[in-house]
């Protein structure tokens, strides 16, 4: 942890006395441009034009409209099929972008999201992607519908997000206005330089990349990567913006105090994790900074550390005896989260080196571990992309005092997206057992042809009383065409492998995945694809015995309006337990070897409606008895103010064991109903018949009352974050009622 710190500061000494132009940053860090890439041009003008979503100012004719968008999806490379510009204007200290986006039936536009950060998969909407860096992985993504709606995220080498391009975790402070037409629609966007932390630079050279999608066609265009197994998130093949030249923006500096009033109710059973049962009163406060301390190097730091406005986990039955993974929904560890991204697999979701929810949430009961402050440095320097955090909790119940320190770095190779990097983890705890955890790992990720990528890692922890059996090490490879889409990785865990503060489903493991996607255009009406997928997953352990053996075979439809079949023709299972599996309250599972063969079939809607849905139904045998597991999801969009989501799962379980018949089920209510853009009502009412408390609900008001501040009306009646442990263990129900403030103050 000394070590750690005394690079950062270090680095902040370095960045603070010795600072590199912008320029001369990027040249350092990216290779010249592509004679390939396409080029689009920004005007300087001496004031900003009228951002009103249109383009009526004379000043948006000085700019030459980039045209030519090519389709990705459905025919691609052809011409978009509705003509689509942009403008660019800029000032010293702001960029502008004026888009047209006409429509031959603008009565067909789908626009029904006006809640902030939310996917906008169901909605039209256009997106501009910022290279600012110009390392040719990493990109600010700036998303907007037809009624102005705002979606900002980060893509980190080139990953898309679950749904959409991007992690949605960071927020930018941005201006937009759209206006609909007979014609279609416009709209008009400023961002700061200081919002994508650039400062005073001569002659900018940024990745830049535009991006259409016309829901009632199912159509997305590109600018530029258009090709199928390329899209927005392949920042290698972006264009280039050129143009931008003695710009001085500020240090970016954002001050952002807090303040919390309410009350917690906890009951009698709260005193066997070390919590006072009854009804207490909460007030306290917090700070958070994020500072530019040069181009492409921000800090953020953190006091008090506070996270009643996160989302609620939506909660899972966990049907393996290994844990589920539940993403981040903390503020702090959102924001650059990319930067620290070591994945130990090809889900980049699955295990991972470093995985912020371990610091700060009890994995067992989820409880809140209590955070005295953290300190966190993200961006680029030098030709490195540079991460650095430290992150100290107090006690809390049966949770010691720990401090945690993360170090990563990666280094660009070529303008490909490869890369190489390294990572450290240091966690010190007051465990008098278990008082010291250290992880550090290398990796590196080759791209060949743009179509095929190579990866590998090692890694390695110490632990109290382990002397041996503590590495990882593994190695894939991916590969994308328009008709095949392959991937295996072979990974070798030792038994005693322990990243505390990382995922880690299994160990003890020689784990070999291989993935063959088959897909066909052939042609029918309303086809639009066919795939034709199977895999195998083969995992013993380290002895040769076999604990995990899958394979699958699975046939997909995806048709032109957005609906699809995705069904498991056959998913034959092996699997083996050491240890009782506590599958449901007091019902355990014995050791031994099962197999069992499984069947799914799956269909989902038309995707540009109101009203959509899917039905899931996947039945078959389960260690040696059976199990059905029927599921329902739909959501109605009434309008653009409310939104209703269902999603219902009953498990019926037939086991060969006492107690073994029986049913859970589970599932969740979301509605969200917006005022305005900035005024909104979000509830999540959930059930669980597997937990003696059943039934949650969490119900949360956000006024954004100006840019970056917010006011929160919090009501939590169960937990807010669920367990990480491999079971399904009963967890600590509460009750919270909570108003918090923030005041975001910035130049």
């Amino acid at each position: 942890m000394g070590v750690l710190k005394n690079f950062t500061s270090t680095v902040l000494l370095l960045c603070t006395c010795f600072p590199l132009s912008a320029a001369q940053s990027q040249r350092a860090a990216a290779p010249s441009r592509s004679p390939l890439a396409r080029i689009a041009g920004a005007v300087r003008v001496e004031h900003s034009p009228r951002l009103d979503g249109t383009l009526g100012d004379p000043l948006w004719q000085q700019a030459q409209p980039i045209t030519d968008f090519r389709q990705r999806e459905p025919r691609e490379g052809q011409p978009a099929t509705e003509p689509t510009e942009v403008r660019i204007l800029y000032t010293r200290n702001e960029i502008y972008f004026g888009i047209v986006c006409r429509d031959s039936t603008a009565h067909s536009l789908v626009a029904a999201q006006l809640r902030r950060d939310v996917t906008q998969e169901l909605d039209d909407y256009f997106e501009i992607i910022i290279d600012s860096r110009h390392d040719r992985r990493n990109a600010y993504v700036f998303q907007l519908n037809p009624l102005g709606t705002q979606r900002d995220a980060l893509i980190t080498d080139e990953l898309a997000g679950d749904t959409q391009d991007g992690d949605p975790g960071w927020d930018g402070i941005w201006t937009s206005e759209t206006r609909t037409t007979e014609n279609g629609w416009t709209a008009t966007i400023q961002i700061p330089f200081s919002t994508l932390n650039f400062m005073r630079s001569h002659d900018v050279v940024w990745g830049i990349n535009f991006k259409r999608f016309i829901r009632h066609k199912n159509e997305e265009d590109l600018w530029s990567a258009w090709r199928r197994t390329f899209g927005a998130a392949k920042i290698s093949q972006a264009g280039e913006l050129h143009g931008i030249t003695d710009i001085g923006s500020g240090r970016l500096f954002v001050f952002k105090p807090y303040g919390l009033v309410g009350f917690r109710h906890l009951p009698p059973n709260a005193g066997e994790n070390g919590l006072t049962p009854g009804t207490s009163p909460l007030y306290t406060g917090g700070l958070d900074i994020k500072l530019g301390i040069r181009s492409n190097l921000v800090a953020n730091l953190t006091g008090n550390t506070d996270f009643a406005d996160a989302d609620v986990d939506v909660q899972q039955f966990n049907l393996t005896p290994y844990p589920l993974f539940f993403p981040e929904k903390r503020q702090f560890f959102l924001e650059n989260a990319g930067v620290f991204a070591f994945p130990l697999s090809i889900d980049e979701n699955a295990d991972q080196l470093f995985f912020s929810r371990q610091i700060g949430i009890d994995p067992v009961t989820g409880q809140e571990v209590p955070i005295n402050g953290g300190a966190k440095i993200t961006g680029s320097f030098g030709g490195l992309e540079l991460g650095a955090m430290d992150v100290d909790t107090r006690s809390s119940g049966i949770n010691p005092y720990a401090n945690y320190a993360v170090l990563r770095l990666k280094r660009s190779l070529g303008r490909s997206g490869s890369y190489l990097g390294v990572m450290g983890v240091d966690k010190r705890s007051g465990n008098t057992i278990d008082r010291y955890n250290q992880t550090s790992g290398a990796d590196g990720r080759w791209v060949f042809f743009r179509d095929l990528i190579l990866s590998g890692f090692a890694a390695q922890t110490r632990s109290p009383g382990f002397s041996s059996g503590q590495t990882d090490l593994g190695a894939a490879m991916r590969f994308r065409s328009n008709w095949l889409d392959f991937e295996a990785e072979r990974r070798k865990i030792g038994p005693n492998f322990n990243p505390e503060v990382g995922f880690l489903e299994r160990t003890d493991c020689v784990c070999d995945l291989a993935d063959a996607n088959f897909k066909v255009r052939p042609g029918f009406a309303h086809v639009r694809e066919l795939n034709f997928e199977s895999f195998i997953f083969h995992a013993p352990d380290t002895h040769g015995s076999v604990q995990t053996q899958e394979w699958q075979a699975t046939f997909r439809a995806n048709f032109h309006n957005g609906s699809y079949t995705d069904d498991d023709i056959v998913d034959v299972f092996t699997q083996r337990l050491t240890t009782p599996f506590n599958i449901y309250k007091n019902v355990f599972i014995p050791t031994g070897v099962y197999n069992w063969t499984r069947h799914q079939l799956t269909y989902g809607s038309a995707q540009d409606r109101n009203f959509t849905w899917s039905l899931f139904e996947r039945f078959g045998g389960y260690y040696n008895g059976s199990l059905n597991e029927a599921r329902v999801r739909a959501m109605y969009r009434p309008s653009e103010r409310l939104t209703l989501s269902l999603s219902q799962q009953w498990n019926r379980f037939r086991l060969p064991i006492a107690d073994g018949n029986f049913s859970v089920v589970f599932g969740a209510l979301e509605t969200d109903h917006a005022f305005s853009r900035f005024l909104s009502l979000s509830t999540v009412l959930q059930i669980d018949t597997a937990n003696t408390q059943g039934a949650s609900a969490n119900i949360r008001l956000r006024w954004n009352y100006r840019p970056d501040s917010d006011l929160y009306i919090i009501y939590t009646a169960g937990q807010q974050f669920v367990s990480l442990a491999a079971a399904n263990p009963v967890q600590l129900y509460q009750n919270r009622f909570l108003v918090k403030y923030t005041y975001s103050f910035h130049p």
